[in-house]
């Protein structure tokens, strides 16, 4: 069946005003309202949501009461609108983060063997040299007799706590990458708490459907899912 995109184009004409799909909005959350209702819910004059009403008539049906409610038409276009600012936000988080200097694998990766080394070392090795350890079989028996889980728990906190301070743990700090939110907004700990389970805990699989992915903004599975990404600071 052949699309009429005249018809179409009035559609989209007739929601290109804001204040209309305002309208249509209330309408859905209200069910129906009076003319009276929008205008003070609206803060509009008499004369101005006239006019928008007389554009929104296939939108609109009224009651035996004289109220205003949504035509079948109208609730298909409350579906569509709610589609198009959900396609405009992502759109804007797209644009956004297309023009920040997003860090390569190999800047990211070469942070991490620096966080790494640096956890272990603090949690590792450190505390043995405190000892009075000075064999070097002594050594690796301590190392080999301490917790892998507690130290990848460990390193956890460290990434965590650092990114979610300042946005940078000391590998990315020295490698001058930043932990940011793609949509711009304030990074908790929350969000580098939970990109970070990846991270430590389940990096191969993390890897493996963050590449699969083809979005240059995530290279790992946990940073798409919080919405974060990692930014060169020195680009």
């Amino acid at each position: 069946m052949a699309v009429d995109q005249e018809s179409v184009s009035k559609i989209l004409s007739a929601l290109s005003h804001p204040l209309r799909r305002e309208i249509l909005s209330y309408l859905s959350e209200k069910q129906e309202c009076s003319f009276t209702d929008l205008m003070n819910a609206l803060n509009v004059d008499t004369g101005k949501l006239s006019f928008h009403i007389r554009n929104l008539v296939s939108f609109l049906e009224q009651t035996s009461t004289g109220k205003y409610r949504l035509s079948k038409v109208g609730e298909n276009a409350v579906i569509l609108i709610k589609d198009l600012e959900a396609w405009a936000v992502e759109a804007d988080i797209v644009k956004k983060t297309s023009m920040l200097p997003l860090a390569n694998f190999k800047k990211r990766g070469f942070a991490f063997l620096i966080d790494l080394g640096i956890a272990f070392a603090f949690f590792l090795v450190l505390p043995n040299l405190f000892s009075w350890v000075v064999s070097r079989g002594a050594l690796f028996e301590y190392i080999n007799s301490v917790n892998f889980f507690l130290f990848l728990i460990l390193f956890w906190m460290y990434l965590t706590l650092l990114e979610g301070f300042v946005g940078q743990s000391l590998g990315k700090r020295i490698v001058g990458l930043r932990v940011v939110r793609v949509d711009g907004k304030r990074l908790f700990y929350d969000y580098v708490a939970v990109r970070n389970i990846g991270k430590v805990f389940l990096l191969p699989f993390d890897l493996f459907f963050g590449l699969r992915l083809d979005d240059k903004r995530f290279l790992r599975y946990f940073d798409k899912f919080c919405g974060t990404t990692v930014i060169d600071l020195r680009s």
